[in-house]
């Protein structure tokens, strides 16, 4: 009886400090959720300056480490907004704007990049591009085919909409505006890196660092998000072979690396088939350059080897890694002949961080609508953005803007990219609710604020 007792007066403790807490989070809950709506509110009220910021971009766009006046254009609007400290040449043309909230919370940092490509834009829009620029020692038309002239535009619209809320908000933001995200891997690092390496992270620690990234897939309007791996690696390697030349007529006097290279290129091929662990992660090994010689009866003195490594294993991107250097080197001696080879790693895996996905998934389908926002497979697609994501949190997802009703447009980096504008809408609310759904997160849980799906 005493034992009865003892356990009810336990169940009926245990009851009351669940009503407590119930009762000391209820008001906080009502709070984010009212503040949730209003900023969503102020996000959506954007939806034209969006267009037009978006459409000054698209029509002045500018090449990797080349984004002067576009951060010029970027700074003036940041200035414009109350609360939002602007810092400028960071990483030499990039951004890194601070709203620091009335209250104390996390630090969020929301990135877009800025650079355009060497690509001839190819459509009637009034406001497309007409710009050239130097490029590989010639002029080339510049455009943005990648759509990074959104994801400025759409930041912008986070930023004005989360600086009118600043006094209730849990939390910093960070805008992080990066150039050269289509530098690609080689000697240079790309905006990524590079912003990482001038401190963007700190002062304030940045406790997540979220983005997204615009695609002419369908239907407009979705989005696409993964727990773990989502982007594959991106690498490059090279291969140079020297040997010795010869004529034609006697190439037992030579050594030969012509069919050195063929023999790797073909020795290449089963790095994938043969050493990989398909269940670690896709991986693809791809040669796309081999070129020696300039007459057909003389036999050369070198040899080049090209192709990329894209992985979405860091295991598998090593193994492919050390098999490329070993392959060469071995098939190269064996022919007499030596081999350098070089490896540039610029985009790192992109791994959206679970646990803080996890956080957000609320939040994104708010933005866009009930089920328009859903977990995707991951794309052999690289992105500079991983490597925020070395030592902290990430969260990445694709905001789909076809402008056809019924099927994709164009690929990204086609001269024919072009988006429907009304998914910029769902792209700020996405970045302002992914925000505020991490600050008001629940202390030691995954799970976001849940707010009423407005359009």
């Amino acid at each position: 009886m005493k034992l009865r007792s003892r356990f009810a007066l336990l169940m009926l403790s245990g009851s009351l400090l669940h009503v407590a807490a119930s009762a000391q989070t209820a008001p906080a809950a009502d709070a984010g959720n009212a503040l949730t709506a209003r900023a969503l509110a102020l996000a959506d009220a954007s939806e034209a300056q969006v267009i037009e910021w978006r459409r000054h971009v698209h029509q002045h766009p500018e090449l990797s480490y080349q984004e002067v006046q576009t951060a010029a254009y970027i700074a003036a609007a940041l200035a414009k907004m109350p609360g939002i400290e602007v810092q400028t040449g960071v990483a030499k043309t990039g951004i890194k704007a601070v709203l620091r909230g009335g209250k104390p919370g996390p630090v969020v940092a929301l990135r877009a990049d800025m650079d355009a490509l060497p690509v001839a834009e190819r459509n009637e829009l009034p406001f497309r591009s007409t710009v050239k620029a130097p490029w590989l020692n010639s002029d080339v038309p510049v455009s943005h085919a990648c759509g990074h002239d959104t994801h400025v535009a759409m930041l912008l619209g986070a930023a004005q909409a989360l600086s009118k809320v600043r006094d209730e908000l849990p939390g910093t933001v960070v805008f992080l505006f990066q150039p050269a995200e289509e530098q690609g891997p080689g000697p240079v690092a790309s905006g990524a890196p590079a912003m990482v390496k001038a401190g963007v992270l700190d002062n304030p620690k940045v406790d997540v660092v979220m983005g997204q990234h615009i695609s002419a897939r369908a239907p407009s309007g979705t989005i696409s998000y993964r727990r773990g791996s989502l982007m594959a690696s991106g690498d490059v390697f090279k291969i140079a072979l020297k040997g010795k030349g010869g004529h034609g007529s006697s190439p037992w006097t030579a050594k030969d690396p012509t069919l050195a290279a063929a023999e790797i290129a073909l020795a290449l091929q089963n790095i994938v088939s043969h050493q990989i662990d398909p269940l670690d992660g896709p991986t693809v090994v791809t040669v796309g350059l081999l070129q020696s010689g300039n007459r057909v009866n003389i036999l050369p003195d070198t040899a080049e080897i090209a192709g990329t490594v894209r992985s979405l294993s860091q295991k598998n991107q090593k193994t492919a890694h050390d098999a490329i250097r070993l392959k060469a080197q071995k098939i190269a001696e064996s022919h007499g002949l030596t081999a350098e080879v070089t490896i540039d790693t610029g985009y790192e895996v992109l791994v959206s961080d679970p646990a803080a996905t996890q956080a957000v998934t609320q939040a994104l389908e708010t933005a866009a609508g009930p089920g328009k926002a859903r977990e995707s497979q991951p794309s052999m697609g690289s992105e500079d953005f991983g490597s925020f994501g070395k030592n902290i949190p990430i969260v990445f997802w694709h905001l789909n803007a076809s402008p056809f009703a019924d099927r994709n447009g164009a690929p990204n980096h086609s001269s024919e990219f072009v988006i429907d504008e009304s998914a910029l809408r769902v792209g700020v609310r996405a970045l302002v609710g992914s925000t505020l759904a991490y600050m008001n997160r629940p202390a030691g849980g995954a799970a976001g604020v849940k707010v009423s799906q407005t359009q």
